[in-house]
Formats: structure tokens, C-alpha cells, sequence
């Protein structure tokens, strides 16, 4: 069925290799197109049964059966897999874009939002193959390859079934990526990705790894080292990608963020990431904004607007037509013009319940002489109102609204019931 040289790419029955795209210890990779009117382009990873002793064996069998199960969008598909006298040939997805380490060496550093939109891809990946007990091991930016701005994660050579109790101590993957427990040859788990995800993070946002270094013994001492992991001077990144990029590079797995947090982890916002259920998510909301809107509910309907926003903006990055994602920015456009006439409205209106506030303060103040809760109430509101007018403090001017309204509820209650007590007798006496 084929045949191989030192120099040529082999020989195979449906598809046309072409072009080499990059080589390992066991496989070399190759742009092939299948024969016959489709002309689709694929990948084939070679692998030379010559140079597979049992270990590697194994792995490569694993990765087949997991490629096999499992269909993902953000996960290389093995679309079939042969082999002859020679080789095994795994026929799989092209990646047009090449992988994350040509994207990110070809701009040096990537936008903190760029970066956000990839990580979401891989968490979404990652999350699919935790819910199956699969671990990658060997995740790093040159086996993440671009279809456009889709990531996809490949190269399963060295993945495994891995329930979350399951440990091993055999040495996998790229030592640049490498969490320390594997590096130091200690009993690890599945929680090595998040380590390898972590300094996938890392050189995105600062054009190199944590722990880049001139020799393997340098590299090492710097991974077994027990200093914790620090931003290069002068970053600029958000509070929310610093808490996470220092949980991930927890040298400690135990102290190392869970799968569960990182899935649910502000920064990476799986709940906003790009997905064809973006534009639902967004339509329902914007109709139920409309809604409120024509009801006259302006507080109601300038919040979802905003969430909406939340969805739209995901949605514009997941369109792939032009025309499309073009109406879909004049639509966007739209709905942002009117969620700023709204929030005008609002401000407004806030500004003439806060007058109506002080001049009912006045007449609560009379009504209340006799009455400490009410004036207590009375003085906590006047507080709370500075302190939202200047904006030096929402949380805590919120927080004394809340005490507040118990006092006057209690207060009112009281003067309420002086009120009965002074009326009653009057009407007995009619």
C-alpha cells in the first residue's frame, strides 16, 4: 500500500503527501490531499514502525483510541487511521494557521483579550476531556494549532485515561512545560495540564516562558526551585489574569488551582467564550431588553442590554461570514446607543429619587422625634446617599442601604403603632 525513501515522502493509496511540516523522535508529519474530486487537505503523522520500541507502542495505540472517541471543536480530529510493511499513518484535521508557537513568536506578546479568547478555548477542550478522565501531558503552543482564530489541542502521544485519584511517575511531555512534581520524577496527576496551561498563559502575554533558560540543568534548577513565580517586572495585566496565571503556577499541586476552579475562574468567563450558542443566548436576551424598554422599565431593561452585549460580542468574534458579522455590528451599534440613552435615563432618574429622598427625610424627621430607630435610619441613609453621590464606596454605601431599610421598617412600625394607640381612644370617645 506504500512505500518510503530517505528523501521522499511515502506512498499512499488515497492521499498525496506533500510538503513536511515538522518531524519528532517517532513521527514525521506531512500536508497531503486525498485523491479523487474532493481534493480535501489533511495531515498525516507518520510513524515508522522501526523506531517504536513497547512504550512508544503503547502510547501511540492510546492516542488512536482516544482520537477515535472523542469529536470536539477545539480538539484535532483523527479522521482515519492506516498502516503497511513500514508505517502507521494517522490521517487527520488540517490546520491551516500553523501552531500557537509560530502565532505567538510572529507578534512576540498577545493582547491580554486575544490571549482571554484563546485560553477559553482551551479550557473548553480541556473540560470535555476531564469529563472523560483524559489527560493530555503534553501540552505546550507548538501542539496547539490554528483553523483561523479556532485553536484546536493535538498531539496525543503521550495522553492518557487518568481518573483524578490515578498517579503515575513515568517522565512525558516538553521539560519547558513540565510541572515541577513530573520534573522532580514525584507521583503526579492530571493536574500537571493545569501547570502546562499555566506557562502557555504566561508566554503569551510576556513572549516567553517562566522558565526560559540556555541549558536542560538550568531549566531544571529553576523548576525544582522553591521560589513561587513572579510576573516580569512592569506587567500590565488584569487583576483577574494575575490571580489566575498564579494559581496555575502553583509549584505545589495540592495549593495548585482544581480543574473546577479553573473552568469556573472569572478570567477565563466559559459562560461568554465564542460558541454557535452565543447569538441564542444574545437574541433572547436583547428581546427580552426591548421588552422592558416598551414597558417604560428603564433599570430592567438597561441590565439586559448589558448582558446581551455580553453575548453579542462573542458572537461577532464566532462569525466566520463577513456580510454577516457586519450586520451584526450595526445591530450591536444599535442596542449600545440605546443602552447609553437608558443609562442617561436612569442617571436621571436616580438623581430626582435621591431629591425626593431628602425632602421625605425632612418629613420623616418630624414624624420620628419620638422614635431613635427612625432617626438612626435617618442618619444611615443620609450617609449612605454621600457616599454613593461620590462614589467612594458602593459596596458600603449598598450595604448601609440594607441596614437602613430594617431600622426604618422597624421605626415606621412603632410610629404606626403610636399612631393606632392615639386614634383609638379618640374614636371611643365619638
Amino acid at each position: 500500500m506504500a512505500s518510503t525513501s530517505s528523501f521522499a515522502p511515502p506512498k499512499l493509496s488515497d492521499f498525496i503527501l506533500t510538503e513536511r511540516l515538522g518531524s519528532g523522535t517517532y513521527a514525521t508529519v506531512y500536508k497531503a490531499y486525498r485523491k479523487g474530486n474532493s481534493r480535501e487537505v489533511v495531515a498525516v503523522k507518520v510513524v515508522g514502525k522501526k523506531t517504536l520500541n513497547k512504550a512508544s507502542t503503547e502510547n501511540l495505540l492510546t492516542e488512536i483510541e482516544i482520537l477515535k472517541t472523542v469529536r470536539h471543536p477545539h480538539i484535532v480530529q483523527l479522521k482515519d487511521f492506516q498502516w503497511d510493511a513500514e508505517n502507521i499513518y494517522l490521517i487527520l484535521e488540517w490546520c491551516s494557521g500553523g501552531d500557537l508557537s509560530c502565532f505567538i513568536r510572529s507578534r512576540r506578546i498577545l493582547p491580554e483579550s486575544v490571549t482571554r479568547r484563546f485560553l477559553q478555548q482551551i479550557a473548553c477542550a480541556l473540560q470535555f476531556l476531564h469529563e472523560r478522565n483524559i489527560s493530555h501531558l503534553d501540552l505546550k503552543p507548538q501542539n496547539i494549532l490554528l483553523s483561523g482564530s479556532i485553536l484546536k489541542l493535538a498531539d496525543f502521544g503521550f495522553a492518557q485515561y487518568m481518573s483524578p485519584w490515578d498517579e503515575q511517575s513515568v517522565l512525558r511531555g516538553s521539560p519547558l512545560y513540565m510541572a515541577p512534581e513530573m520534573v522532580c520524577r514525584r507521583q503526579y496527576d492530571s493536574r500537571v495540564d493545569l501547570w502546562s496551561v499555566g506557562v502557555i498563559l504566561y508566554e503569551a502575554l510576556f513572549g516567553r516562558a517562566p522558565f526560559a533558560s540556555k541549558s536542560y540543568a538550568e531549566l531544571e534548577e529553576k523548576i525544582r526551585s522553591n521560589q513561587p513565580i513572579e510576573l516580569p517586572p512592569g506587567a500590565r495585566v488584569s487583576k483577574d489574569c494575575r490571580d489566575l496565571l498564579l494559581r496555575l503556577l502553583e509549584r505545589n499541586p495540592d495549593a495548585r488551582i482544581t480543574f473546577a476552579e479553573f473552568f469556573t475562574h472569572p478570567f477565563v468567563d466559559m459562560e461568554h467564550m465564542p460558541t454557535a450558542e452565543s447569538i441564542v443566548k444574545a437574541k433572547k436576551l436583547v428581546l427580552q431588553a426591548v421588552q422592558k424598554d416598551q414597558e417604560g422599565e428603564r433599570s430592567a431593561a438597561l441590565s439586559l442590554y448589558c448582558s446581551a452585549l455580553e453575548h453579542f460580542v462573542p458572537a461577532i468574534y464566532y462569525e466566520t461570514n463577513c456580510q454577516r458579522k457586519e450586520a451584526l455590528r450595526q445591530k450591536v451599534r444599535q442596542y449600545v446607543s440605546r443602552a447609553e440613552e437608558l443609562k442617561a435615563l436612569v442617571a436621571s432618574d436616580n438623581r430626582l429619587s435621591f431629591e425626593q429622598a431628602r425632602t421625605s427625610r425632612d418629613i420623616l424627621r418630624e414624624m420620628s422625634k419620638d422614635q431613635p430607630r427612625l432617626l438612626a435610619a435617618l442618619e444611615m441613609a443620609s450617609t449612605a446617599i454621600a457616599k454613593e453621590e461620590s462614589g467612594s464606596d458602593d459596596l458600603e454605601a449598598l450595604d448601609m442601604y440594607q441596614q437602613c431599610l430594617g431600622e426604618l421598617l422597624l421605626g415606621l412600625a412603632g410610629w404606626v403603632h403610636e399612631l393606632i394607640w392615639k386614634i383609638s381612644p379618640m374614636e371611643e370617645v365619638e
